[in-house]
This record gives C-alpha cells, structure tokens and sequence, in this order.
C-alpha cells in the first residue's frame, strides 16, 4: 500500500476568540462549501511547519501571529490520505489576503455541522466541539 497523503485544516480565531477565519472553496472537492484553511503535507515535511506554511501561503498569516495547537487527526484509510487538525488564536490584527479559496470571517453561531454548507461530512462541527471543550487550553 502506498505511503497515506497527509493533510492539514487550520481553524484560525481573530484575537478577541469572536470569529474565526474560514474560506468557500473555489475547487474540487466540496466548491461552494465553507472550510477552514489547509492543504497539503510535503514529504518529509514536518507536519507543524506544514501547517504554518499553508496558513501563509492562504491567509498572508504568518508564525509570529499566531500560535498553532496540535488538536487532533482524522485518518480516512479507503482513501490513503490523514488530516492534521490545528488550532490558532492571532495575537494581534491582521489583513488576510488568498487567491486559492474566497477568505471571510465567520462569527460562530452556525451549525457547523450542516453538510450543505460547510466541507468535511460534519467534521467542521465536530472540530468546533472539541475546541469549546478545550478553549481554556487551545485559545
């Protein structure tokens, strides 16, 4: 069996913890559909700076403003591929600029879980769970 393709989701909160940052996605799979921000893992790349990496190059966010926690995985075996899930609260303002996906702030009363909104078969309100059952740590 080939090596599983890994992948990671960011779910960036602005400073106040009063919206988070999401984007419709332009492409396959799930266009038109809210997401958090994410992409690829490159081989042999290391998985924390991966995920610092694709929130720069979707967002203009950079280490410095933002703190990223490590909150869970997400292995889909028939497919060969694994998500990083990571968390992130800005330490300051910032202007977030992509040209891969439509960037919007979200507040956060949705029902994350809709599937004919958001990406992911429910797990956008499934991640959303856990980091208001961890917030004291994770923000």
């Amino acid at each position: 069996m080939p090596k599983m393709q890994g992948y990671n989701l960011v779910a960036v909160f602005n400073k106040e913890c009063g919206k988070m940052l999401m984007c419709e996605r332009l492409k396959e799979p799930y266009k038109g559909l809210k997401n958090m921000v994410g992409g690829k893992i490159e081989e042999d790349e290391n998985h924390e700076s991966a995920a610092y990496r694709e929130l720069f190059e979707e967002t203009g966010i950079t280490w410095e403003q933002i703190k990223l926690t490590h909150l869970m995985d997400f292995n889909y075996y028939l497919d060969n591929c694994y998500v990083e899930v990571y968390v992130g609260r800005l330490n300051c303002e910032v202007s977030v600029k992509g040209d891969e996906n439509t960037l919007f702030w979200s507040d956060l009363e949705h029902n994350f879980f809709d599937m004919g909104e958001y990406a992911g078969e429910g797990n956008i309100g499934h991640i959303m769970e856990h980091i208001k059952m961890y917030k004291e740590q994770l923000l």
